[in-house]
Order: C-alpha cells, then structure tokens, then sequence
C-alpha cells in the first residue's frame, strides 16, 4: 500500500491530528515488531495502526474511510490488511469492530472459544452461548410481531384477495387442484414463517392430532404432501424445541412423502440456529439408510439446510457416501452435492472439491443432460463462494469434462467466486460470453447472465449499471439469455423494489416466451420480498387473473405473492447487512442455488423438485432493530430512521440520515435505511444499529 501521511485528505483545521501510535514509540520499534512477519507486511501494519486509530475516531467519516478503503487494495493484500485490522482491532479493545471484520474475512481461523478469560462466570458464558447460537432470535421476532400487532395467522385467501380482481380471476383460484394446494402450501409457508401459528398446518389446542393439519396434508398429491408436510418446519422457523416436537408426530407416518417433508422439515426450523444437543443430525441420519428416493432427499436437503455454513465433518462423511455409491439415483446424488455445498460454502474444501468433480467426470453423456445435473456445477462452484483465485485449479480441471457440462461449469465458478467482489474484468468477461450466438442446446449463457448480478451487487454503482448492461441483453440477446435476465434483475434488487426494474418486470410478465414471463412473475417476487410493496401485490393480483387458464403460470404468480408477504412483511432476502458492510455467505447460497434451480422452471420448480424453494430459508432474516438491555430483556427506546447517506471521507459531523422519523424500538428497517440513537441516555455497544443491539446506561447523562 503506497504511504500516505494523511488518509482522510487533511485533518480539520480546528481538529488536532489524531494520534500515531506506530510513530510514537518509535525507538522500540525494533522490540514491537513481529517475528513471523515481513518487512513489506510490518510496514503495511504500521500505515494501518494509522487507519484503525481513525477507524475509532468518534468523526463517522473518518471512521467510514478507514474501514473502506482497506477494501480497495488488490488481492492478497486485501486479505492481509484485514487480518492486520483485525488484530490490531483486538489490540485495541474494539471488540465490535474486530468482530465486523472477522465475518467479512470469513475465515473459521478466527473463531473464538468462550474460555474463562472470556466469561468466569457460568451464567455469563451460557448467555453469551445463547447469543452466538442465536437462541434468541424467534424470542425477538415474535416480540418485534406483537409489538407491531400482525401474531394473527394469515391465510393464503387473505393474500390472493380475490374480491378485488374482476371477472375471470375470481372463478380459477376457488379450483381445488393439487397444482392450487400446494401454491397454496407455500404461500402459507412464508406468509406465516417464523410465527408458529397458522390457519392450515398448526393444530388448534382443543383438536387432536390428526386435526386441521392432517386435512390439508392430504389434499396435496405425492410430492405435494413432502412440501406441506415441510411447511411446518417453514411456520416454526427458529423455534427448534417446539418445532422439532410438532414435526416429529410425521416422521411415524406410512407416507413415505410425509415422511420426507417432516426431515426436510427439521432442517428448515434448525436453520440458523445451534443446539448444544445437536438433536437435527441425530434425528435425520437415522433415515440416510433407506431405500426410498424421496426419504433419502428430505434428510438429505434437511441436512444442507440445517447445517448450511458450519463445515460439520459428519455430514461430509455421511453425504460423500451417497457421491461415491454408482447405485445411487441421479437426483440423489445431485441433492447430496447441493447439500455438501450448502455446508461447506466458502470453504474451498479439497476433499468435498475432488468427490464433486469425480462425478461429473464418471457419468454418461445422457446423464450430463438431465436438467437437473446442471445443479452440480453450482455445488461445486459454492464451495468457492467470493474465494477469487482459489477456484483456479477446479476451472482448469473443468475444462476436461465432458462437452454437455463443460462451459456451463466453467462459467458457474467463475461467476461464484467472484461474486460480491465487484471485479469489472469478470463482468466483462462475462458480458463477452452473453454476446456470443450459440449453436441450440447450450445453455451456459444463463449462469453467465446471473453471474453478472453476483458480481456487480457489491456496491450501488456497479448494481445500477449492471441493471443498464442487462436491459441491453434483453434486447439484443438470444432467447436462454432473456430468460434469465429477469431473475438476475431479481438478484441484484432483493428486497429491494426499485421502480424501473418493476416496470421491465412487469412487462416482461407479459412476454410470449413462457419461460421469460414465468421468471419474471418469480422475481417480482424476489424483488419484492417481505415488503409487502402495494404496487407489486397489485401487479401480481392482475397477472393471477391474466393467467387463470395457465397451471404453470399461476403456481409462479403464487409464489411470488407468498414472497412479496414473506413474515407478513417483518422479513428480508437481502444476503447484505451490517450497514452492507458484510455480505453473508450462506444467505447467498440458498439465493443463488434456487436461481440456477428457476433457469429450467418447468423441469426443476414446476416439476417435482418445487420443494427446493424451502432453500430460500437460508436468506430469511429479520429486517429489524430490537434493542436490549445488558441483561438481554428488551429495552424500547427511540430512535431516528431514515435513508442511509453515504459520509466516506466528509469532515466534520455530516448527517448519516436524512428524511428520518422517528419511532420507539422495535422498528423495522427497509432496504436502504438506517437507524440511530435519538437519545444520549444510553450508549450501543456496536458501530451499526441493526438486528439486536445492546444499549448501556451513559454514566455521564443526567435528567434535565
């Protein structure tokens, strides 16, 4: 990194400069340096003691910069001033901050241990167990639920709203075809998610067991039943003793599809969080012994679920059996890998790496081209998740596979481990294969397509002018490439309805080529997730009537309500947070296995795989602030939210919000928007006002 006296353009003439401590004792210098580092690297962590002093100036500009600009430096340096930043950080005592970077290294390396130099006291090492295994967090939401009054189950009828649509839409959506059941089973799914309670699953108390649930289980067909059956896990989500209590009753059942859905299940409600009993892999391996396909992929995806991100050995150990077994059915094998991704995302895994690829290697042409093979390059390609360079050696061995798989794995690890990074030479690179008129039959145009939004939605720029590039592919490109794009606009505006990309979606809704319009019903959705946007419920609304005759169709527009309505609304897709400081790694996976998943829409969702829309549970955060006090019992205080400003590098105390009302805690936080304090009672223990936030009584306030 070249020197510079002063990163933030010159202190303020009416600031004293902020302290240098690597200058300041200079004639230890010699003693202060570190032995396992180089000369090159002493002097990086010397310019960076610089920048984390800065990093805690109480000025947010200064802070912003110092933090920012680390991330511009090419790799490996990147990576070596983060872990610098982090030490020194930890040097500091500014645990939060240390923390911060930590989850942006994403590196198992720098986990901690609670030890007894980190809490003495065994009440305090469990509380601080509790906060790590995220325990708490179906406590919060259900706190965040009543206080802003949607606990009333809602069902899906409550979502279509047929009463609004004239005419023909009326009639179609009262058919009680399996097709509208399970459309329904989903919608249900994530209208409810997290509530524990709902009008088609959850039993009421004064039934008994083979109650409401048990009704509308059988209204669904085969497959249609693992799904509802699955729902449950979906409505109970975060709440593992309860939930693992009501789905247990199914795992007895002689349905064998019931049965799946009930393991499938038990690994949704354990998503995200962690048992010390680790009742999800006791419960589910019990079931990898038997013979029924469908079974074998209910534990097999509960699992992938459960464990998405935490590189648990047994269940590399489990499910690479499945890999290596020639009797295995395709699909099988297919969701063991997904699964493999699924938990050791990020991770670079050699072994998990060289099992994928001896598959891909081993099976026949035919095989290859199933449409369903094609997930197998994505779970190899998760495994190096935002890893840039290290995905090197698997592309080169890629380039010996078998011509049907071959381009379309090249491009979904390129595409993968350079997502989040904002690479433009990837981006370019990937635009140049967009541009190219392809003999019929290739089908890698698509994975580049969404390979573009991976990597241009790290940062506000490159996403818009990702959404300009991709209106240009609509009019220019080949068929398999429209038919993507409306999901890669869907990607890079999670959550996140912006105006333009509504209006192409909805035009595109109304496009000839089924496939474009059915991706683009699918990503109103996404666009729209958990926002309960108006003109999107509306949208959807004229479209389920518009399609009334369309089976394929109308499961697409259902879908996309349940998701515009997620969590009634308290709920995101969005894998960013902290400030869009840290991009989460596991809620990008779900995102991007279930995009390749809607590329074949008829094959994959609207064949019998539909259940692989339960992935999407890896993304589901509350899009909250709940504050608490030091004891962790919720603390309702106010604070101003308003649209983010951006205040890298500005002097003095420029406002971070503008627009801003304010409200008591707990609120909810769009899409761009951000909270702080509005008042100097209490102090947060962290830089970003997300999520749960502690607050400590400031000794120095006193009441007027």
């Amino acid at each position: 990194m070249p020197p510079r006296e002063d990163p933030n353009g010159g202190a303020s003439p009416s600031e004293p400069a902020p302290p240098q401590p690597a200058k300041a004792k200079g004639k230890k210098k010699d003693e202060n340096k570190d032995d396992d580092l180089s000369e090159e690297d002493q002097a990086l962590k010397e310019q960076l003691e610089l920048y984390v002093v800065r990093a805690q100036d109480p000025d947010p500009g200064v802070q912003k910069l110092a933090l920012e600009s680390m991330r511009y430096l090419p790799a490996p340096d990147d990576m070596s001033a983060l872990k610098i930043a982090f030490e020194i950080y930890m040097k500091f005592g500014d645990f939060a901050n240390a923390l911060r970077i930590a989850l942006l290294l994403y590196d198992k390396g720098l986990s901690i241990e609670i030890d007894d130099d980190i809490a003495a006291d065994e009440n305090e090492k469990e509380a601080l167990q509790d906060i790590i295994s995220n325990i708490k967090l179906s406590e919060g939401y259900l706190t965040l639920a009543r206080d802003i009054e949607v606990m009333e189950p809602k069902s899906p009828e409550d979502i279509y709203k047929v009463h609004l649509i004239d005419g023909r839409g009326a009639t179609s959506s009262s058919l009680d075809s399996a097709r509208q059941n399970l459309a329904a089973t989903f919608v249900n799914a994530f209208v409810n998610a997290g509530f524990g309670q709902d009008k088609l699953m959850t039993t009421p108390s004064d039934s008994s067991s083979s109650g409401s649930s048990g009704n509308w289980l059988f209204k669904n067909k085969e497959h249609g039943k693992a799904s509802a059956a699955a729902s449950l896990g979906m409505i109970l989500l975060w709440d593992s003793d309860s939930g693992l209590a009501q789905l247990d009753k199914y795992l007895h059942s002689n349905d064998i599809h019931v049965v799946a859905g009930a393991l499938l299940g038990i690994g949704i409600v354990s998503c995200g969080v962690k048992s010390d009993c680790d009742p999800a892999f006791a419960l589910i391996s019990e079931y990898f012994s038997r013979d029924e396909s469908i079974i074998r992929i209910g534990a097999i995806l509960g699992l992938g679920i459960a464990y998405a991100g935490s590189q648990k050995e047994e269940v590399r150990e489990n499910l690479t059996a499945f890999l290596t077994d020639s009797q295995v059915p395709l699909e099988v094998l297919v969701f063991s890998a997904i699964s493999l991704g699924l938990v050791f995302v990020g991770s670079c895994n050699e072994e998990v790496a060289q099992t994928i690829i001896c598959v891909l290697m081993e099976r026949s042409e035919p095989e290859l081209a199933e449409p369903i093979m094609r997930l197998l390059p994505v779970a190899l390609g998760l495994l190096y998740l935002g890893k840039q360079e290290s995905v090197e050696a698997t592309a080169e061995v890629s380039k010996t596979f078998d011509e049907k798989i071959r381009n379309y794995c090249d491009v979904t690890l390129m595409s993968l481990a350079y997502a989040g990074t904002g690479n433009v030479l990837k981006v370019q690179k990937l635009l140049g294969i967009c541009s190219e008129h392809l003999e019929k039959g290739e089908t890698h145009q698509g994975p580049a397509v969404l390979g573009i939004s991976l990597i241009a939605m790290a940062e506000e720029l490159g996403a818009e002018m990702a959404v300009r590039s991709l209106e240009r592919l609509l009019q220019y490109g080949e068929q398999n490439i429209r038919r993507a794009v409306p999901l890669a606009l869907g990607l890079l505006c999670i959550s996140n309805p912006k105006v333009n990309v509504m209006d192409t979606m909805s035009r595109l809704s109304h496009d000839a080529d089924a496939e474009v319009s059915m991706a683009a019903i699918i990503s109103l959705g996404l666009i729209g997730a958990g926002t309960n946007n108006a003109r999107i419920a509306g949208m959807l609304r004229n479209l389920s009537s518009y399609y009334y005759k369309e089976a394929g169709h109308l499961f697409c527009v259902r879908i996309a309500q349940g998701l515009v309505h997620l969590g009634k609304g308290l709920l995101t897709l969005s894998p960013y947070h902290s400030d869009r400081f840290l991009l989460s790694p596991i809620a990008l996976a779900g995102l991007v296995t279930v995009l390749h998943a809607c590329l074949d829409m008829k094959s994959i969702i609207l064949g019998k795989y539909h259940y692989m829309l339960y992935i999407l549970t890896l993304a589901m955060q509350p899009r909250m602030l709940l504050t608490v006090d030091e004891d962790l019992k919720p603390l309702s205080v106010p604070v101003r939210v308003g649209q983010a400003v951006d205040v890298v590098g500005q002097a003095g105390r420029p406002k971070t919000i503008t627009g801003f009302q304010t409200h008591s805690t707990p609120v909810l936080l769009a899409a761009g928007e951000r909270a702080e304090l509005a008042t100097e009672k209490y102090l947060p223990l962290t830089p970003v006002l997300e999520g749960f936030v502690i607050l400590r009584k400031n000794p120095e306030y006193h009441e007027d």
